[in-house]
Order: C-alpha cells, then structure tokens, then sequence
C-alpha cells in the first residue's frame, strides 16, 4: 500500500507539466507501405500493453510554452515485439520529459513476433523507428523543436528499434517522392535503457551519436548489449555514459515501482546527464 502510494504521489504532479490532450499523428497518411489496406484496423490494448498495431503512430506529449526547451525525444516501449508496454515505458517516460520542458513522442510501431504478424523486426519495426525521426524533425519548427536536439530513448525491445535507426547507414531516402523521407533520421542523442541486442553493429562508425545506457549486471537478456554498446564508443572515442547497477532484473521501467532505492532514482541520472549536454537549456529566440 505504501508503495502504491507513493507511485501516485510521484506522478500525479507530473501530469501538470502535459499538456491536456496528446496529439496523435499517424507516420503514413494513407497508412504503412505495403499495408494500406490494414491502416483502419483498431489496435488490441489492456491493462499494460497494446498489440495489433497496424497503422504507426507518434503520440505527441507537450510541455507547456514556457517550460518547453526545444529538446525533443522519441520514446519505442519495450514488450519484446510481441506488445507495446505502453504506459510504464511510453506515457511515464513522456510525462518525465515534459517535466524537464521536453516535448516526448511515443512510438507505435509494428510487432513483428505478434501471433501471426506479417511483419519482420529488422524491416518494419525498423521503418517505422526511421518514420518517426523523419517526421519529428521535418515538423521540428511547427512544434518548436530544435531540429539538432532530437533524440531517441528506447526500452529493452524498443532500444532495439533505436539502435536500427541509429546505426542505419541510409539516413535519408532521396529516391522517395515524400519530403518527410528526404529528412535526416539520425537521432541527435540515444538513451537505450535495458536495450535487446538487435541493431547494434560488430564495428562502430566513427561518428557516433552521445549515448546515455542502463541495465541491471543481472538482467540475464539486456546486459551484454550495453556492454558491447559501451567498448564499441570507447573504441572510437565517442560520448557514453553507462549505469550499470548490481541488480535489479529487466524491466524496472521508469524506477516507480521498484523496492531498490538505486533503480528508483535512474531517471534522475538521466536529468542531470541532459543537463550536463545542454539539451534542457532553452533554445535561443
């Protein structure tokens, strides 16, 4: 009962840095590539996750005017692409970010290990990751957003979804009639929190995006990767910082349900890292 109650304590103010309605904006007008004919299917959504997505979406989470800093984040939940753990690892880590003045778009993608999905990890969920970078920043100075402070947080599955858009070697698609895919989908910065190994490469490029990693040492599926991540930007003498707590399992979200006081205060890590790389100093007019 305390625990609960303190989860609520936590966030009910945080709902006063959102603003009232969330926008949703579909990735593709007339639906995905390949599958228009499926855009008006509903979506499947109980309790936690949400399932059936078949037209992808960006749920636009906004800070008011006067907090908002310019810095944008697109957040891919986790639910090992079989579900979307939406509300623990999409609208809590948005309704975080709004707090610090960050304008936070939650990401539907499609679920490629669904019960009979038609979709493939490394093709659609991929798609649609590089959609919505695309999207954000061809539409950065309509929502008044720096188009160089725009980043990616993913979770567990959804790091992996970061990982394939930050490592992808086609950064825009100049052959494609569509202006949104002529924009860079290179994110500014990557937050990966208990990534899966998809995505990330054997060797990194030079030039490599500032990282922000966490993991549990004894998260059986999710530690390894952050390891990997974390030789491969010392190797080439990029930005990473990387909490690696004693333990603490998979899937500890944003901290507010956890019994251990480290895991509880990660997202505080995560404030000051942004602070200390300037993405919560406000945009100059």
């Amino acid at each position: 009962m305390k625990t609960l109650l303190h989860i609520l304590i936590y966030l009910i103010p945080l709902t006063f840095f959102c603003q009232t309605t969330p926008k949703v904006i579909s990735l593709w007008e007339n639906g995905a590539p390949g599958f228009e004919k499926l855009k008006n299917q509903p979506e499947k959504a109980k309790d936690w996750w949400v399932k059936n997505v078949h037209n992808p979406t960006l749920t636009m989470y906004a800070p008011p005017k006067e907090r908002s800093n310019g810095t944008a984040i697109v957040i891919c939940p986790g639910g090992g692409h079989r579900a979307l753990v939406y509300n623990s690892e999409g609208k809590n880590a948005a309704l975080f970010l709004n707090k610090l003045g960050i304008t936070a778009f939650v990401l539907k993608y499609r679920l490629a290990r669904e019960e009979n999905s038609q979709y493939r990890i490394e093709k659609h969920a991929k798609e649609d990751g590089l959609r919505a970078m695309r999207t954000v920043r061809f539409n950065a100075k309509k929502w008044d957003i720096d188009p160089n402070k725009i980043g990616m947080l993913g979770f567990s599955a959804g790091g992996e979804v970061v990982s394939m858009v930050t490592y992808n070697k086609e950064i825009a698609s100049v052959k494609n009639s569509n202006e949104i895919d002529k924009v860079s989908a290179k994110p500014s910065f990557q937050i990966l929190v208990y990534p899966g190994p998809l995505g990330i490469p054997d060797e990194f490029p030079k030039m490599v995006p500032p990282a922000f990693l966490v993991v549990a040492n004894n998260d059986e599926c999710c530690s390894e990767p952050v390891m990997k991540i974390l030789k491969g930007y010392r190797k080439v003498d990029q930005p990473v910082e990387a909490h690696i707590y004693a333990k603490g399992g998979h899937a500890f979200n944003m901290g507010y349900r956890t019994k251990l006081k480290t895991l509880s205060s990660w997202p505080k890590r995560l404030e000051d890292w942004l602070y200390d790389n300037d993405y919560l100093k406000k945009k100059e007019k």
